[in-house]
């Protein structure tokens, strides 16, 4: 579909190009066989006229037209204006020759540079479409797993000729698990959307980083607590400017990835300073670490570095790309420091002036 669409642009170029440049040649040539002319019409009358004239036997005026003399009311003849038509016709084919390979070069070189340029062109709107196939088959294919399984179970309990109350509470109950899996997956890709949406990117004011801090561990502070994960914060008092919602919803995602991927009886470290009219905010933990290959890719959506250790931490790989997408909002930036086995520290840069 690009490479069509590429092609279409590259002709429209060149047809535009090259319809300015086909015009101006021949205005071009036009003008210059113009002044070709007149140019041998005066190099005829300079060798016609003067004593050289007479000289070579031409005493015959009667052949000759008589114009008015100056000052006396004298006659001169005037030569005839008679040039050397082959030459002029030659000219007329080298300059015509010239015009056509000066074409013929605009023609390659736009064709070239037209074709670079439509892919440049084309580049982003080609990125964006494969993200969002890709988008859309990674959502359905974390849609259908949960579905899968509530089929399955419905259709094993119905082929059961008697199934007793127990069965079908544990059927109900694991029903209710995935359709609470499903629920967070939709409240995910909603804030997703809401978060690209630049028109409304929320209420900026200005907030005290602390209290938004504090609130977000009240909100992890559960998980926390069933995996034995001790929490240590060092939070300067920093004002800054931002929406608190989704300040409050970036932190809740690092410490709740911190605490996901801790041992147990691990610690978590969240540490934020002030720099240069900067807030540097620090989530770190000791954890299981991610592998330097898969650090480019931990904030793609539905993404998950090493597929046997995200089978036993429950998620769509979605957190990373919202808070990715939070900390654009702000204008701000994210850097990852990651070893296997050592840990992850992620630092947030936010200005405090939005």
């Amino acid at each position: 579909m690009f490479r069509s669409a590429r092609l279409k642009l590259t002709a429209w170029y060149l047809l535009s190009i090259m319809t300015i440049s086909i015009v101006f040649s021949l205005l071009a040539y036009q003008g210059l066989r113009y002044e070709i002319r007149r140019d041998m019409h005066i190099q005829a009358l300079r060798a016609m006229s003067g004593p050289r004239w007479f000289r070579d036997g031409n005493s015959d005026l009667s052949q000759f037209e008589f114009t008015p003399g100056f000052p006396f009311g004298r006659r001169f003849p005037t030569p005839p204006l008679a040039f050397d038509t082959e030459l002029f016709e030659e000219a007329q084919r080298r300059l015509a020759m010239n015009l056509v390979t000066i074409n013929i070069g605009i023609f390659i070189i736009s064709g070239v540079a037209g074709y670079f340029l439509a892919g440049r062109a084309l580049r982003p709107i080609e990125v964006m479409v494969d993200e969002q196939k890709r988008f859309v088959a990674d959502a359905s294919h974390e849609l259908r797993t949960p579905l899968t399984a509530m089929r399955t179970e419905i259709e094993v309990t119905l082929r059961d000729k008697d199934p007793t109350a127990a069965s079908m509470k544990q059927v109900l109950e694991s029903n209710l698990e995935e359709i609470d899996k499903l629920q967070l997956l939709s409240d995910h890709l909603l804030t997703l959307g809401r978060l690209q949406n630049t028109a409304s990117n929320g209420k900026f004011m200005e907030v005290n980083l602390t209290d938004v801090v504090e609130e977000a561990l009240q909100n992890v502070r559960l998980l926390a607590l069933e995996k034995n994960i001790k929490i240590h914060s060092n939070i300067e008092n920093i004002a800054l400017e931002a929406d608190r919602d989704s300040l409050v919803k970036l932190f809740v995602i690092f410490m709740d990835n911190a605490i996901k991927y801790s041992y147990e009886n691990g610690e978590v470290f969240i540490t934020a300073k002030s720099v240069k009219n900067k807030a540097i905010i620090s989530v770190k933990d000791l954890g299981a670490g991610i592998r330097a290959s898969d650090l480019p890719y931990i904030f793609n959506r539905f993404y998950r570095a090493d597929a046997s250790r995200s089978k036993a931490v429950p998620g769509y790989g979605l957190g990373l790309s919202i808070a990715k997408s939070i900390i654009e909002m702000h204008n701000g930036k994210v850097d990852v420091k990651s070893s296997p086995e050592q840990g992850t520290t992620f630092t947030i840069t936010l200005p405090l002036k939005h």
